[in-house]
This record gives structure tokens, sequence and C-alpha cells, in this order.
């Protein structure tokens, strides 16, 4: 059972199971919000990203004067004219600029995934860190007991001669040695439930007890299928991916914005100046690309089309070495992991034990005994770590691939 916190709760706390908390920090985390607005924000962008510009109403007022040949005033009256212009952009350009919004829609949910798998896979570290420095500070402290009661036996007998007062000097060095380790276990315990903490949204000294996880370690397939699954999965490459269809789309919608969009503005006017004068008709406008720009928008967007097929393939290239480096990580430390017995810690614990009882009896020397506690925590420490080495690779393989293999299945004991 994993049981920390910074400061004690005022109540105990009940105990969560790792797939819980995994679903607590993933529906909770405050950094989650993050992504999701930006979903939202590209949504908003997706459902306008179609829409014909808003028509405007244009109203002019003013006087009309009427002069003959010789320069007399013959007639004045107000005069006034409304239109209502629409802007018709050329055909198939609505249809891109939707494109192009629905992947950014695409780009935002896969930014959130991405996101969640990673934090999952943080959560999943950091529990099974907790576990591993909870039980490094527990046998450390059950050593350390070891060596307070062999100090206070001395210190209450009568010195006899230089090798007391040597060995009670050597228990005292190795007690000293083993409050280190133990300050370092619990200072690592402390550390990875303030991160859990702030990872599920809780205060940094929120109680938390957390079901020590068994983990079961499974061969990974070939190199190529995890390569083939990366490439078809790995979120950072599908980000790549989508960012280069957008370009193409870009491409596409900056070559359509050579053509000119037309203005149709149906209008009245009414003139008074004597008699009245009333005009109905309907004006067309459109640019005259004299300067060049839409071409250097074009050449703009090849660029950066250019630069997103870049991308892709410096991702592809990165991936697939991150696929094999993370595997062989993996695979070597599966093998390191698997030439512990499942009972190698309870055995090097036995023999601290023995070492214990003998060397009250007289018949283990001061040393061996010294060696065979710290043999014992050091072999630990080893199994604990090569196990947290083994579970990092196999959650970064998970990571990369995009959880299609399970190199590593997680339960409650």
């Amino acid at each position: 059972m994993l049981s920390a916190q910074t400061t004690p709760p005022t109540e105990p706390t009940q105990a969560i199971s790792l797939p819980a908390l995994v679903g607590e920090i993933t529906a909770k985390n405050p950094e989650r919000q993050f992504y999701q607005d930006e979903i939202a924000a590209a949504k908003v962008g997706q459902r306008y990203s179609a829409t014909w510009s808003d028509p405007e109403l244009s109203f002019d007022l003013g006087r009309k004067r009427v002069k003959d040949a010789t320069g007399s005033l013959v007639g004045e009256g107000n005069a006034w004219s409304v239109s209502v212009t629409q802007t018709f952009e050329w055909p198939g350009r609505l249809a891109l600029r939707k494109a192009i919004a629905n992947r950014d829609v695409e780009l935002a949910e896969l930014g959130l995934a991405r996101f969640e798998n990673a934090l999952a896979a943080r959560a999943r570290s950091l529990a099974y860190g907790l576990h591993a420095s909870n039980a490094k500070a527990a046998a450390v402290r059950e050593v350390a007991e070891r060596f307070t009661a062999l100090k206070e036996t001395f210190l209450a007998r009568e010195p006899a001669g230089i090798t007391p007062l040597l060995e009670t000097r050597v228990i005292e060095a190795a007690e000293l040695a083993l409050q280190r380790r133990a300050t370092e276990a619990e200072l690592a315990v402390q550390e990875a439930l303030i991160e859990l903490n702030q990872l599920r949204g809780a205060a940094p000294d929120a109680a938390l007890k957390v079901a020590a996880p068994a983990f079961t370690f499974n061969e990974v397939p070939d190199n190529a299928a995890l390569v083939a699954a990366a490439r078809e999965n790995n979120f950072e490459f599908r980000l790549r991916r989508v960012e280069l269809e957008q370009q193409g789309y870009a491409v596409r919608l900056a070559r359509n914005d050579r053509y000119p969009a037309i203005s149709v503005s149906p209008f009245v006017s009414q003139e008074k100046a004597g008699d009245r004068e009333t005009t109905v008709g309907v004006g067309f406008s459109l640019p005259i690309p004299i300067t060049g720009s839409t071409r250097g928008a074009v050449d703009v967007a090849e660029a950066r089309r250019r630069q997103a097929e870049t991308a892709v393939f410096i991702a592809q290239r990165e991936l697939d070495r991150e696929i094999l480096t993370a595997a062989l990580a993996f695979k070597t430390k599966l093998a390191e992991s698997r030439r512990w017995s499942p009972d190698a810690a309870n055995k090097f614990r036995e023999a601290a034990e023995l070492a214990d009882r003998h060397y009250r009896l007289g018949a283990v020397p001061i040393a061996t005994y010294v060696e065979l506690q710290n043999s014992y925590l050091d072999a630990l420490e080893a199994l604990l770590d090569t196990q947290s080495e083994a579970l990092s690779a196999g959650l970064k393989l998970q990571q990369l691939t995009g959880l299609d293999i399970n190199p590593v299945q997680i339960s409650q004991p």
C-alpha cells in the first residue's frame, strides 16, 4: 500500500487504484481546459469559415442644383441614393476555407489526445515511483532500527576493550548513512505526491493513498510492427501529417484567390430639381490584380507546404529512431528484470535478518553484518530501479505507438 502525504490528513483517506487515479487526473487536470478551449475556438472558426460576407448598405444624401447655359439657377432639390452590395466569392473558395478550418479542429483534437496520453503515462510513472520510494524508505527504516537497537545495546554494556568501542562507532557511522538514505527516499515520496496532487488539480498537501500496482511485462512486437503502428497512430506524427494536408488546401486557396470576388450592388436613386428623376439599376465591381500580391501569396503558401513536407519527413525519421531506441531499452530492461527471481527481495531481507540474529550470537563479524544490511538495501534499490526503467521504456513505447501495443499491463494485486 502506498501511503504518504506532506501533512497528516485530518481523516484517513481510502486508497485509490491506479486506473482510478489516472481517470481522475485525466478528467480534473487543470491544464486540460487549455486544450478544450482550443477545440472550442477551432469549432467556432469552422462554423463561420464557409459563410458569405455580410451585405453592405450604402445611403447617399445631397442637394442637386440645375443651371441653364447662362448660369442662371433653374431648379434645386434633394437627391438621394440607396444601394445594397453583396460580395460573391469565386467558386470553390468557401469550400477550401471550410477544409482548412476542419483541419484546425482536427489539430486541436489531436493536441488534446496527445496531452491526455502523456498525462496518463506520467501518472502511471509517478504512481510506481511513489511505490518504489515507499518500499525503499520502509527497508531503510527497517535496517536503521536494527542498527539503533544494536547501538543502544552496546552503549548499555560496560566497555571491555577497544573492540566493542570500534564496533559501536561502525554501527553509528552506518546509522548516519542510513538516515541520509531514508531522507532521500522520503523526499522522493513527497515530490511524487506533490506532482500527483498538482496533476489532479488538488492542493499540494492533500492526503493521497494509492494502492500498490502490480506490473506484468509482456513481449513487444518486432521492430517493423512497432514502426508501422507508430506511423499510423503516433499523435505527433499525425499532427505533422494533418498540417501538411492543411497546407495543401492553403496552396489551393491562395491560387483560387487570384480570381477576383465579384460585388453586386442593386441600387435606387432619386433626384428632384424641378422634375423628379428616379433611377433603378445594378452595379458590378471587382478588383484589378495589378500589384502581384496574389502571386506572392501563392509563393508563400507553396513555401509553407514544402516546410510541412520537410516536417513530416523529420518527424518520421525521429519517430523511427525513438521507436527503435525505446524498444531496445525496454527489451534490455525486461531481460534484466527477469534475471531477478520473484522472491529476490525477500531472500535478501531474510539474509539481513539472519545476519542480525547471528551477529548478536557472536557468529558473524561486524563487517559481514554491515555488508549484508547494505547489500539488502542495494539489491532492493536495484530491483525497484530496474522495474522502474522497464516501466518507463514500456510507457514510452505505448506513447510512441498510440497505445496499440500493451507491453506493460497494470493491475491491482
